[in-house]
């Protein structure tokens, strides 16, 4: 029996989409800009053919026509009628809540969108996925003058073709193990025997972060790394800020600490400056006994949302965080195995972290928890295989 199929767009690192492949699907082709994030799919061979790791801007028209022209030979080689899914998830830069600094340039960054939607109407797979921030659907995209909301964008490019439906929901709630609110979109090409309801992914109960990573070895020594993982480190970080968060206890925040001193600050020129508290979430604290936090891009620091580790005065390792999003211990970030990664000498593994850990951050950030996509895979191939019978 062929493989089911899937295209890829925006696809980052693949942490997200690597989902499909567990579930044996077969990428057809997967599109990504930025190309250390392609070079770590190539690691995890999510394509059975080369040419089907397209790094480039998908808004290009020669890049669309390269994807378009490689997705029909394929078919034509596999004799396929149809593309099973195509998976959008543009950046989110110019919807998520957390960018304050929003402008109008963030609509046009938006309006990638549109160029998702347009080449879902050219490739015309049985099913299409979105995922986003909560207010993806009422986002605006599209340039000055010709600005609509992307839900009014999806109707009117594909209600002809497609039935569709989008849920807000927090995947914490659904096998996740960290908080994260994000619009799901799915719709089914119309003449294709498979119910929307039965795609979601199932719910699950929440996990705690004692259940998650409590049993992972403490870290006191900054720039430290687990003598039996790499990716369980410590990420050093001026040494002075240690002050700042070490008396903290779970739950607490460092702009609270009694003595001025010990709360985030700068010195210039002699002179005091306490660091503003815009967030409440920033130097703070994290508790066991609370279900992970969301990920962010910029997890690699304290003095973003929600990275301070329960005990140790630091922010969450890489292992950590890719327990967070539901990371497969398969899952490779270069082309070395763990095994061969552990039997580095002390330099060579800082030397190693120092190229790879900010990719590798960012991705997890950006990144889908797999098990999401893994779940609804799991459906569509159920729900596929029941309509052929």
């Amino acid at each position: 029996m062929r493989p089911y199929t899937y295209v890829s767009l925006f696809s980052s690192a693949g942490v997200g989409c690597y989902g499909f492949k567990q579930e044996k699907f077969d990428c057809v082709l997967t599109n990504e800009l930025v190309e250390r994030r392609m070079e770590v799919q190539k690691c995890n061979a999510k394509c059975s053919d080369p040419r089907g790791y397209l790094c480039g801007d998908i808004t290009d028209p020669k890049i669309q026509k390269t994807a378009l022209n490689y997705i029909d030979e394929y078919k034509k080689n596999k004799n396929l009628k149809d593309i099973d899914v195509v998976i959008a998830t543009p950046p989110c830069q110019g919807m998520s809540v957390a960018n304050h600094k929003k402008t109008k340039d963030e609509i046009i960054r938006n309006s990638l969108v549109l160029e998702a939607i347009h080449l879902i109407s050219l490739i015309q797979p049985k099913v299409f996925i979105f995922e986003n921030v909560a207010a993806f659907m009422n986002t605006k995209c599209g340039k000055e003058g010709k600005e609509r909301k992307i839900s009014q964008a999806i109707q009117e490019e594909l209600e002809d073709l497609y039935k569709f439906e989008s849920k807000i929901i927090n995947f914490k709630d659904y096998g996740a193990n960290s908080s994260r609110s994000r619009c799901l979109v799915l719709g089914v090409r119309k003449d294709v025997d498979l119910n929307i309801d039965g795609l979601w992914p199932s719910k699950e109960n929440s996990k705690k972060m004692r259940d998650l990573i409590y049993y992972l070895p403490r870290l006191e020594v900054m720039g430290g790394i687990d003598k039996n993982d790499i990716y369980h480190n410590f990420k050093s970080y001026r040494p002075h800020m240690r002050e700042w968060i070490k008396d903290l206890k779970p739950g607490e925040n460092a702009f609270d600490n009694s003595d001025p001193l010990k709360r985030p600050h700068q010195i210039k020129d002699g002179i005091f400056i306490p660091n503003v508290n815009k967030n409440g979430d920033k130097y703070s604290r994290q508790l066991w006994d609370k279900i992970p936090p969301c990920i962010h891009t910029r997890n690699d620091i304290l003095a973003s949302q929600n990275t301070v580790h329960p005990e140790d005065d630091r922010v969450f390792s890489l292992r950590e965080l890719m327990i967070f999003m539901n990371v497969p211990k398969k899952f490779k970030w270069t082309n070395h195995t763990l095994f061969e990664l552990t039997r580095l000498s002390d330099i060579e593994k800082k030397d190693y972290l120092k190229k790879h850990e900010v990719n590798i951050r960012q991705s997890l950030g950006e990144a889908v928890p797999t098990i999401i996509f893994s779940k609804i895979a799991k459906n569509i191939k159920e729900g596929l295989k029941h309509a052929k019978k």
